[in-house]
């Protein structure tokens, strides 16, 4: 561990050894480092890069605030895995009819109808409907009816689908020949709709209190013990509850896919991992937003994916109260994914995916595996946050 010294600011201690941490990325964590309400300092974890609001892959403490665009627009963004009782050699000639069977059950892409269950006429499944109708729906309505610029038309339509981007459903090898159901998704576009609108609200409220956020208006907060801070959590809180959901309703969906290839029931060997990576929550005294970060308290397990081409870790935390207990939440990107595009090509990405039963088209050239950092490598910088559980290699990767 390394650390930042900020002049007029708290300063930043960096798991950064051995890992890029490029200067607008540092300029960030600066920028964040010296608000008023934050401290006693900032974290940042291996994965960190630049990103929309607040660095990816930092962990920032506010003392009775919250800045709404640290936690972003897909607040509850996380991912879920479990271990079944396949082995590698099960696997043997399925990939392709796992994928396929997979993306049938299964909305990808984004956004609007698109990666939703509107889309081609599917019909939503009894189980996404109860879910919404008792846990969702009546929090939901109490939303719109303090906040009606907060209400679309994708609500119940995307829980349990994908999205876009980095999201991905995937079915891993293990180090000791297991087979592992593993996903990355988050609050989709209702989530989406929710940050944005706190996030502005933020910056209306600055205005307001003639509070200047000179480096950055996205880093506008709100104050604890207003309505506007009282109405983020509840609404965040939500957000993260169907985040969660989300992931777990197209678990059971991958299973039931699976199931349909192999003509019977597959057991899951033990309880699912199911984290957030972007959220959050009250440690001690302060609102703790992790963006980019896992939660690692002792014996904690956690995920950590890589690339669509590397390995990825089940982890068990350490419990290191300097990273406020958390680790990494993936490789995190080394470039911009207009520059991935223009850098990689379909030949290069095939290369880097072999073995991988996987889209190989010039719309996945932004999610490549050389478009992150070395896996490898964040592992090593964390080792006193984290120790590996196990090693999972992916044979399917699905994306939107």
């Amino acid at each position: 561990m390394n650390e930042i010294i900020v002049g007029g600011g708290v300063n930043i201690k960096c798991w950064t050894d051995g890992v890029q941490l490029e200067d607008s990325a540092r300029q960030q964590l600066i920028n964040v480092a010296r608000l008023p309400i934050v401290g006693p300092y900032v974290a940042a974890m291996p994965d960190v890069h630049w990103g929309n609001g607040a660095t990816v892959g930092s962990v920032i403490p506010q003392r009775a605030a919250i800045i709404p665009a640290a936690v972003g627009v897909d607040g509850g963004c996380g991912v879920m895995a479990l271990r079944t009782t396949l082995i590698d050699s099960d696997l043997d000639g399925k990939l392709p009819a796992i994928r396929e069977a997979i993306e049938r059950a299964i909305p990808v892409g984004g956004p609007g109808v698109k990666g939703s269950w509107q889309e081609q006429g599917r019909t939503i499944p009894n189980s996404v409907v109860s879910a919404w109708r008792n846990d969702f729906d009546e929090g939901y309505d109490a939303i719109i009816a303090k906040h009606p610029l907060v209400k679309g038309r994708q609500t119940m339509t995307q829980l349990g689908t994908l999205g876009t981007g980095n999201h991905f459903i995937e079915v891993c090898r293990a180090d000791d020949g297991q087979v592992w159901f593993m996903l990355h998704s988050g609050s989709r576009g209702v989530g989406n709709r929710i940050g944005q609108y706190f996030i502005n609200l933020a910056k209306e409220q600055a205005l307001k209190l003639h509070r200047s956020v000179d480096a950055d208006a996205e880093l506008a907060w709100l104050d604890e013990g207003s309505v506007e801070f009282r109405d983020y959590i509840e609404a965040l809180g939500w957000v993260q509850a169907f985040a969660s959901r989300n992931r777990s309703l197209m678990m059971g969906r991958v299973i039931g896919a699976v199931d349909k290839v192999f003509g019977k029931s597959i057991l899951i060997s033990e309880r699912a991992i199911n984290c957030h990576h972007n959220y959050v929550e009250q440690y001690g005294d302060v609102w703790l937003t992790r963006k980019g970060a896992v939660s690692a308290r002792e014996g904690e397990l956690g995920i950590i994916p890589g690339s669509m081409g590397a390995k990825s870790f089940i982890v068990r935390g350490k419990g290191n109260k300097e990273s406020f207990e958390s680790c990494s939440h993936g490789a995190g990107r080394v470039m911009s994914r207009g520059q991935a595009r223009k850098t990689f090509t379909l030949e290069q990405h095939a290369e880097a995916t072999a073995g991988v039963e996987c889209r190989k088209d010039k719309d996945v050239l932004d999610e490549t595996p050389g478009a992150y950092k070395d896996i490898d490598a964040v592992m090593a910088a964390q080792t006193d946050l984290v120790e590996i559980v196990t090693t999972l290699k992916q044979v399917v990767c699905i994306k939107g």
